[in-house]
């Protein structure tokens, strides 16, 4: 046998090898998953009042893992993490609101570490605040302060956009602001999959600027992108028709869950901001979700 005999079919093997090891890779590409699906518990705050604790277990019997606080509706931090365990469940985040960040901020974090939260995450600045002179640098400045004191806790700040935040202001968005004058370190991104595309943005832009900076979603779908403007406060999201359960909509979620990597995406919470029947609607977006392949 010669050598080039000898060379020809160790490069036809090592050929081979490496063409079964690049399908075997591509087919694993297509194949990720949501391990853990999480609720952001807001969705059912019209049901949460009667029985908290009866609705966290249907949360988890339909198969969440992971839900999201907004509040703990009057029960102490104490009984919250005692039903998570009676349920299987984990609260790696909550959302808390702007005025806490001063003042009440080492109770919040006493109480964090009681839940068992992970991340402590603001839906929302206050109109005044943000509304005001500087606004938006004001508010970094609060969330700097407020990660910096998290990140000493052993807890991650992080703050949740709206659609707003991608109307200019002099010239400028304001989720641009927040991204460059917030410490990346102190302060991630909760990024709402749903609200960046309102505010006619699009998520990968993101992901490919500032790569590992979000590492909690929300996820909800549209029927359509809706006619919005810079106006319009929390609740607008109450009466937007073309909000739907995840999957049943127009955004292509393999799409953005194959850059999960990229965005650092570690938690994926379903939200609907008013449902017409809460637990169908969990229900349709957990299924979607807990098959969806990407």
């Amino acid at each position: 046998m010669d050598r080039r005999g000898m060379d020809r079919r160790t490069f036809l093997g090592t050929m081979t090898a490496a063409t079964v090891l690049s399908s075997k890779f591509a087919w694993a590409a297509g194949e990720h998953k949501i391990d853990k699906v999480g609720l952001q518990l807001y969705t059912l705050r019209s049901v949460m009042k009667d029985d908290f604790e009866g609705k966290l277990a249907k949360v988890s019997a339909i198969g969440y893992r992971e839900v999201e606080f907004a509040g703990y509706d009057g029960h102490t931090p104490q009984e919250i993490r005692a039903m998570l365990d009676r349920h299987g469940l984990t609260g790696p985040s909550a959302h808390v609101e702007y005025k806490s960040l001063g003042e009440k901020w080492p109770g919040v974090l006493d109480a964090a570490h009681v839940v068992g939260h992970q991340y402590l995450v603001n839906p929302y600045i206050d109109d005044e605040i943000r509304n005001g002179p500087d606004g938006w640098k004001r508010a970094a400045e609060a969330f700097n302060r407020a990660g910096d004191a998290s990140q000493k806790a052993g807890i991650q700040f992080a703050y949740h956009n709206h659609w707003f935040e991608f109307w200019p202001v002099n010239g400028k968005l304001p989720y641009d602001i927040l991204l460059e004058e917030c410490d990346p370190k102190l302060v991630k991104m909760e990024m709402d999959l749903c609200w960046i595309m309102v505010g006619g943005q699009d998520p990968f832009k993101y992901f490919n600027r500032y790569p590992g900076r979000f590492p909690l979603v929300h996820v909800k779908d549209l029927t359509k992108i809706p006619k919005v403007d810079a106006t319009g406060g929390q609740k607008f999201g109450d009466t937007l028709e073309e909000m739907t359960e995840v999957g049943s909509g127009t955004i292509e979620w393999k799409k953005i869950f194959a850059q999960s990597d990229k965005a650092g995406i570690k938690h994926y919470f379903v939200e609907h901001d008013h449902p017409k029947d809460p637990f169908a609607s969990v229900t349709a977006s957990y299924q979607y979700l807990a098959n969806v392949r990407f």
